[in-house]
């Protein structure tokens, strides 16, 4: 299996210059690289490793928990839209979806994903960023976040350094794919105010799952707009680009970030842009690093930490296609974007139909 080298773009150039021709460029680089690949690597000089090296710490200790010290934070009542979700709760959508089964039958035999036999093994953490809508007709997928009791001093103060870093750096890349489609810059970072944005950390448990072959994440797409990744500490990630590549591995450079194209934008480009599907699985990589680590890190939680942030169109906004798209409104017709979350998050097993 080869290493996938994304497309980068330079969002502080754009940031700095928007009206110079340089900066344009970068914006329609931005929105190739999405139609041709589903995700792009980005520059934010505001985005440090530091912070992301801070963040994952906390993510690590969280984790590394007794499980009934986290079940606390649990709220499986609004489908665990904020708090965290227990491993083996949230299961692969294509376990359920007949379209995604199809798409894996039609893949070459090497370039298939590993298929998994239940639900995911992975913990995740979702925490609320940005401001929420006054009213709206989805309050379950617009809660207010969870401090754990055990970090009550910390937690929020990083999280939200972290989260609101993450948001600025995918908004920027909001607005550049609007101009890289030939749209007013506000159009896409528009939609997105007041939506259920979400700091989004996963935890793997390496001690327990870290044998060649687990599958952490099975594959999938992502439910939202864009989706933002800092570097993770293991390796793993596999991604499909749209340009007709096979399965590649994804490295993600010291200080750039990882984007990757969600189901919403797929809606709102009729299609121009297909939602990226992926997948984490421990690989030969992954267990190097988890050699090193016990050897530089040896008191540490041994944990694979995501550092993941979700951007979202809000809740109560039509998600349809865009005038300047050719769509087929059989595949995307209009519907309230949180009834659009709903029913993916009732396919992954995480809210009740």
């Amino acid at each position: 299996m080869t290493t996938l080298i994304l497309p980068a773009i330079d969002l502080g150039l754009y940031l700095n210059y928007k009206d110079d021709p340089s900066a344009i460029d970068e914006c329609k680089k931005a929105a190739k690289a999405l139609q041709d690949y589903g995700a792009l690597l980005v520059k934010d000089p505001r985005v440090t490793e530091a912070d992301n090296s801070t963040f994952i710490d906390l993510m690590e200790d969280y984790f590394n928990q007794p499980f009934e010290v986290k079940l606390k934070d649990a709220r499986p009542e609004i489908g665990y839209q904020v708090g965290v979700t227990p491993e083996f709760k949230e299961e692969p959508k294509c376990q359920r979806d007949p379209d995604c089964q199809n798409i894996i039958n039609r893949m070459p035999e090497e370039s298939r994903p590993l298929i998994p036999t239940g639900p995911d093994p992975k913990w995740r953490f979702f925490w609320r960023i940005g401001e929420l809508p006054e009213e709206t007709k989805f309050p379950q997928l617009n809660a207010e976040p969870v401090v754990p009791d055990s970090f009550k001093d910390t937690w929020s103060a990083i999280m939200n350094q972290r989260g609101n870093q993450m948001h600025q750096a995918v908004v920027g890349v909001a607005e550049m794919l609007s101009i890289g489609f030939g749209l007013p810059a506000n159009t896409f970072p528009d939609l997105t105010k007041c939506g259920p944005h979400l700091l989004a950390p996963t935890g793997i448990d390496l001690n327990k799952y870290g044998k060649l072959g687990v599958i952490c994440a099975g594959f999938h797409y992502d439910i939202n707009f864009l989706t933002i990744h800092g570097k993770s500490r293991f390796p793993g990630l596999h991604i499909w680009p749209r340009n007709g590549s096979a399965k590649m591995q994804v490295h993600v450079p010291e200080g750039h970030l990882l984007v990757q194209a969600g189901k919403q934008l797929e809606w709102l480009t009729g299609g121009e842009v297909t939602a990226g599907y992926h997948e984490v699985v421990v690989t030969e990589a992954t267990l190097q690093a988890i050699e090193n680590a016990k050897r530089i890190r040896p008191n540490r939680p041994l944990w694979r930490i995501s550092s993941t942030f979700f951007l979202h169109i809000a809740s109560d906004n039509i998600l349809q296609p865009l005038e300047i798209f050719n769509s087929n409104s059989t595949l995307y017709p209009a519907i309230p974007t949180g009834d659009q979350i709903k029913r993916e998050l009732e396919l992954i097993s995480l809210m009740k139909a």
